[in-house]
C-alpha cells in the first residue's frame, strides 16, 4: 500500500464544495485521513480566501489512475481546461505525495511543499514524522523551519 497525499483548496463556494469533495474522494479512495481545515490568502492574485486542507489515504492503484480520478472530481466541481494557475476556483486538488515516488521534472514531491504554508501546515499536522522524500527530513522539522513571519493562515 502507498500513502498517497493530497492538497485541497477552493475560495469560491469553499463551504460547498470541500466537504463535497471530501465526500467523493473517500467515495473513490476509502478512509480518508484529513487534517484542519485552514483559511488562507489567495498566493499570486488578489481574491477571497481560501480554505485549505491535506488528505491522505493508502492505496494500491497506479499513479495516472488516482491522478485522473482527481481531475475528474476537479471537473464535477466546475474545473475546466481553461482554468489558469493564480486564479479562484471552486476545487484545486494537487497531488503532493505519492509514497517516496520522486520524479525528474518535480511533479512529485510537489517542490510547493516546502513554499506554501497551505500546504507545509496541514501536511506536518497529520503526518509529523514522515519524511520529505528528497529533503529527508520530517514534515514536522519542516514546518519548524518555516519561516513564518509573513504568515496569512489561520486554522479555522
Amino acid at each position: 500500500m502507498v500513502k498517497v497525499f493530497l492538497s485541497l483548496g477552493s475560495n469560491v463556494e469553499r463551504e460547498k464544495h470541500i466537504p463535497e469533495a471530501l465526500s467523493d474522494l473517500e467515495s473513490l479512495f476509502g478512509t480518508l485521513t484529513v487534517s484542519s481545515l485552514y483559511e488562507s490568502e489567495p498566493v499570486g492574485f488578489e481574491g477571497d480566501p481560501f480554505y485549505n486542507l491535506v488528505v491522505m489515504f493508502e492505496t494500491e492503484r497506479p499513479l495516472d489512475e488516482i491522478a485522473g480520478k482527481l481531475r475528474e472530481v476537479e471537473i464535477a466541481h466546475g474545473r475546466t481546461g481553461q482554468s489558469r494557475k493564480f486564479e479562484s476556483r471552486r476545487l484545486d486538488i494537487d497531488l503532493i505525495l505519492y509514497g517516496d515516488r520522486v520524479t525528474e521534472e518535480g511533479r512529485l514531491p510537489r517542490e510547493e511543499i516546502t513554499q506554501y504554508a497551505f500546504m507545509l501546515e496541514p501536511l506536518a499536522e497529520i503526518a509529523p514524522q514522515q519524511q520529505h522524500p528528497v529533503l529527508g527530513k520530517s514534515f514536522a522539522c519542516l514546518w519548524a523551519a518555516f519561516d513564518k513571519d509573513q504568515l496569512k493562515q489561520k486554522r479555522v
